[in-house]
């Protein structure tokens, strides 16, 4: 047989399906022995099958090559071997992120407001009129519900314990839950007998619940919806396409809209102009309006914002948001949960160093061969620092950086990342893998059973970018009763 798991090791890490003793955690029995039981002919055969389905399903990523070389579409990397949750754990999760994300909301509408949590001292000041994600042109805007971030994308990760923490929050524009979708219904064509062994939560609800989110933004019966894309390039497009889609919405760029004399939103159609109710809009702040914000963007739509001031279209997500969406910012959520819910964080934030700190810095500065040093407003592990694993001349190099702009930085340990069975050659190896769950925030709050689990191919790398050579695994809600 291809995969015997008395060969398996976990070494040190926390194993997500397997136990130190290479028993099958609680759950996993039955996965683990329809696995073990494949010929090397039948583990080709499933493997080629997904191959097959991601191909005829057109499930693609865009990588941007650069140097003036353009970019290249691939076919989206799956692994065969799903994760396993249970769904006892999960509620715990789900109660979790939705804490964080209400917190998270409140934050950023009295940023734009009051600016309590400020005065009271909880945040240095500096940090809001520093940041580079703070929009003074949002000042005083009051979205509908008083939500700011309507899709948040929140990355978890296990330690070594086995238990979750929030790596990082996803709140301007995340991307990723166009390929949770696909990777349930590849799994269901490689796998179909396993979907008789369990109780799988489904995930294909989510772009119901993103609609409904969506409409209750809007005080029409039934809102005319966009999804704002900024065109076939973009490495998410697929995403976008998808999601309008399914969704019956329409999807357009910004030469597709335009704003009127009365401040609102419309179409363009044969037929002539369509108001617009809702955007759900997938471009950056700063190219959304070229009458607010970058001038030169051909990509925005001229007087979107007014349009939105004047409360005539409703914009998913909204822009200021990312003011929330910062790494400095990140490491004081578990104080701005105490202080806008009066509540203990049901998640843990992984240990963080603000480099902004002098004594904090310090230690950066004194460990960086130990820690991971992050940027605090780049995303995709891009402009990163693994110290375990960087030569001394870039350590050396992102001291200066960090020496030079201390509030741009922050740093983590190295975690020991949790690892699940990955297919390699035909055997299964562990790889480390991380979770994007999605959180919808609207009139009502909806948590995803499950998320995105992307997963880095190479051995030892915890780089789980499909970008940066990751792969993806269906997740598994499953209960056993």
């Amino acid at each position: 047989m291809t995969i015997n798991w008395s060969e398996y090791r976990t070494d040190a890490f926390f194993d997500e399906l397997i136990t130190p003793k290479g028993r099958a955690r609680t759950g996993a029995g039955n996965l683990c022995r329809v696995l073990s039981q494949l010929s090397d002919e039948e583990i080709a055969e499933r493997k080629t099958a997904a191959e097959l389905a991601i191909r005829s399903m057109g499930i693609t990523f865009t990588v941007y090559t650069g140097e003036g070389s353009g970019s290249i579409d691939r076919e989206w990397p799956f692994d065969i071997i799903p994760r396993l949750i249970m769904k006892r754990e999960w509620d715990q999760v789900a109660a979790g992120l939705k804490q964080r994300v209400d917190a998270l909301n409140r934050f950023i509408d009295d940023i734009y407001h009051n600016q309590k949590i400020l005065d009271d001292g909880i945040l240095p000041r500096e940090y809001i009129e520093k940041s580079k994600e703070f929009r003074p042109e949002c000042v005083g805007i009051d979205p509908p519900h008083g939500v700011w971030s309507h899709v948040c994308g929140t990355d978890l990760v296990r330690d070594a314990d086995g238990r979750f923490y929030v790596l990082e929050d996803n709140l301007r524009v995340p991307s990723g839950v166009s390929y949770m979708l696909e990777n349930r219904e590849v799994m269901k064509r490689v796998f179909p007998e396993l979907f008789e062994e369990y109780v799988i939560y489904p995930v294909d609800d989510y772009p119901d619940q993103l609609a409904e989110c969506l409409r209750s933004l809007s005080d029409m019966k039934s809102p005319q919806i966009a999804v704002l894309t900024p065109g076939i390039y973009n490495s998410a497009y697929f995403e976008h396409a998808y999601l309008a889609n399914a969704m019956s919405a329409q999807l357009v760029q910004g030469s597709d809209l335009v704003v009127g004399r009365d401040d609102r939103v419309y179409m363009r159609t044969i037929d002539g102009l369509i108001q617009v109710d809702v955007i759900y809009r997938r471009i950056d702040d700063l190219f959304m309006d070229p009458e607010v914000f970058n001038p030169e963007s051909q990509l925005g739509v001229p007087g979107l914002m007014r349009a939105w001031r004047a409360g005539n279209v409703a914009l998913a997500n909204a822009p200021g948001c990312g003011v929330a969406d910062d790494k400095v910012i990140y490491t004081y959520v578990p104080d701005i949960i105490r202080y806008y819910l009066d509540e203990e964080p049901l998640l843990p934030n992984v240990p963080s160093y603000r480099c902004v700190d002098k004594e904090q810095r310090d230690y950066v500065l004194d460990n960086l061969d130990k820690l991971v040093v992050k940027p605090a407003n780049e995303s995709g592990g891009y402009g990163m620092l693994i110290g375990p694993k960087a030569t001394r001349d870039e350590r050396d190099k992102f001291s200066r950086q960090i020496l030079a702009n201390p509030r741009n930085y922050m740093a983590q340990p190295m975690l020991l990342l949790s690892t699940a069975p990955t297919l390699v050659n035909h055997h299964a190896e562990p790889r480390h893998l991380d979770l994007r769950p999605f959180i919808l925030s609207g009139r009502k709050t909806y948590v995803t059973t499950g998320g995105l689990t992307r997963v880095a191919m190479r051995k030892g790398s915890t780089v789980v970018n499909s970008s940066q050579g990751g792969g993806s695994k269906d997740t598994w809600v499953v209960d056993l009763e």
